[in-house]
């Protein structure tokens, strides 16, 4: 272990400047907890007191000379990168940073289809041009995962113009694919690679235990978010850069424009506390929590209301269980009955229920198996019914361009149109379902039979989408 990655520079300095007890004269109007609303004073107190400024001997996000840039140092070292950058507008900002740094309005990117939204939002930011690759439907876990490797070798052959390519690593169900021939593919063309690897920040523990990391596959450059798998504050991600391709400096104007320009210190202690935890966990550590993972497994396959989906050894995260309600029980109703008994997974599709364990051993063991127990008597004495079973791929045409480019949809006059009048016309913003995220529709996409269809079965089994008015229409481009 490296004795190094034992400091926590930027949280130490925290813990001093408060213990020395200063007065604050300064924002944020707090004035370190002593002003703030009595309801809210006990939850708030000892956070309150980190949440501190650009003080002297505090350092600067944005031009980090001292204890932040030393902690991003220690991270830079722990994940192997070039430079690794502390985020605080989550893995969006991450994603906005990296693809404006590589494409310029008009060029080519090569996009996995089923991206997560902020990917699309940084290419319309950027009026790049994407070529998308769509998924394959994986039979052995019941749903759309990542493009074939020959699919995505065959649009890197058919684009070598394009300026990056931009990959999902792993999915949101933990599942990962053999990205390494793809970057290999695109580094042959001097093509970066671009990962949004939000689920995978823990991949940097144990090769052996979790898949590998994007990084050590070679990518280019690699957002985590340390608060989805990893022990830090909500909104805390990592960008990192392993690339001769894309310069630093290119990365950092980006990450200044786009971050806040008062970045908040307790999000950034926690950044700084999530690696050192990574970094200290021992081989008798990921045992214990392994052995909790198997248990988990164990209880939730008590029940006959739904399948485990099999983990793949160093292809998916086991931290991640994911359930698979059988013919006749949706996952919606599964997922709400655990939620009436105070037990909340992380999403639910139509037809499954993910559920994350953390980077430590479980205990109340009692308190899950008596809720496995009694939603399957629920289920048990509730009316089955008919499952509808999609027959329509969600990703039918392997690959796909947009009807108008970024810049041609900016003058283009909006509407509101009923699905019975849309077939034909080319969506003016993104149709998608969270989580996780990831859109149905794209935004500049022409509008087929088949979009309408997905979106209504998708609106039967219950799904939350992100849009005002799903259930009538969408906005479309007038004129088409």
């Amino acid at each position: 272990m490296d004795k190094q990655q034992q400091n926590t520079p930027l949280f130490n300095r925290l813990k001093q400047f408060t213990q020395d007890q200063p007065l604050s004269f300064h924002v944020p109007g707090h004035k370190n907890g002593l002003i703030f609303p009595k309801e809210g004073r006990r939850y708030f107190n000892d956070i309150l007191r980190l949440d501190l400024t650009e003080l002297t001997g505090l350092d600067d996000l944005h031009a980090p000379n001292d204890v932040i840039a030393e902690a991003q140092c220690l991270a830079r070292d722990w994940f192997r990168s070039d430079y690794s950058y502390f985020l605080v507008n989550g893995s969006t900002v991450g994603n906005l940073a990296m693809i404006l740094a590589t494409c310029n309005r008009g060029e080519k990117v090569i996009v996995q289809r089923n991206s997560h939204k902020s990917i699309l939002n940084g290419l319309e930011l950027s009026g790049a041009r994407p070529v998308f690759v769509s998924p394959e439907f994986d039979q052995q876990v019941k749903r759309y995962t990542a493009p074939s490797i020959e699919q995505l070798k065959q649009a890197i052959h058919n684009h070598p113009d394009a300026k990056a390519i931009i990959l999902t690593y792993p999915d949101y169900f933990g599942h990962t694919s053999d990205i390494k021939s793809v970057i290999n593919t695109a580094h042959q063309y001097k093509i970066p690679v671009l990962v949004d690897e939000a689920h995978g920040v823990h991949f940097s523990i144990d090769a052996k235990v979790f898949p590998m990391s994007a990084l050590e596959l070679g990518a280019d450059l690699v957002i985590q978010s340390a608060h989805k798998m990893a022990p830090a504050m909500t909104m805390t991600a990592f960008l990192h850069i392993k690339s001769s391709y894309i310069p630093s400096e290119k990365i950092e104007h980006y990450l200044q424009m786009l971050q806040s320009s008062s970045p908040s210190y307790p999000l950034m202690a926690s950044l700084d506390l999530a690696r050192y935890f990574l970094a200290m966990q021992t081989k008798e550590n990921i045992q214990l929590t392994l052995n909790s993972i198997e248990q988990m497994r164990h209880v939730f396959s008590k029940s006959n209301k739904w399948d485990l989906i099999p983990i793949q050894k160093e292809r998916d995260d086991p931290l991640k269980i994911t359930l698979n309600a059988k013919p006749g029980y949706s996952a919606h109703s599964i997922a709400a009955l655990f939620e009436s008994e105070g037990v909340f997974p992380e999403m639910r599709t139509e037809k499954q229920i993910l559920f994350i364990h953390g980077l430590k051993f479980f205990d109340d063991w009692k308190r899950l198996e008596k809720v496995v127990e009694k939603v399957t008597r629920q289920l048990k004495f509730s009316s089955k019914h008919a499952t509808i079973e999609s027959k329509q791929p969600i990703f039918p045409e392997v690959t796909t361009v947009l009807a108008y480019s970024y810049g041609e949809m900016e003058p283009k006059e909006i509407i509101f149109m009923k699905w019975s009048q849309i077939i034909g016309k080319v969506a003016a913003e993104a149709i998608t379902p969270y989580p996780p995220g990831i859109p149905i529709v794209v935004k500049g996409e022409r509008i087929t039979e088949h979009h309408i269809k997905v979106i209504h079965y998708l609106l039967e089994q219950q799904i939350n989408f992100q849009q005002d008015n799903i259930q009538e229409g969408m906005r479309v481009f007038k004129g088409e």
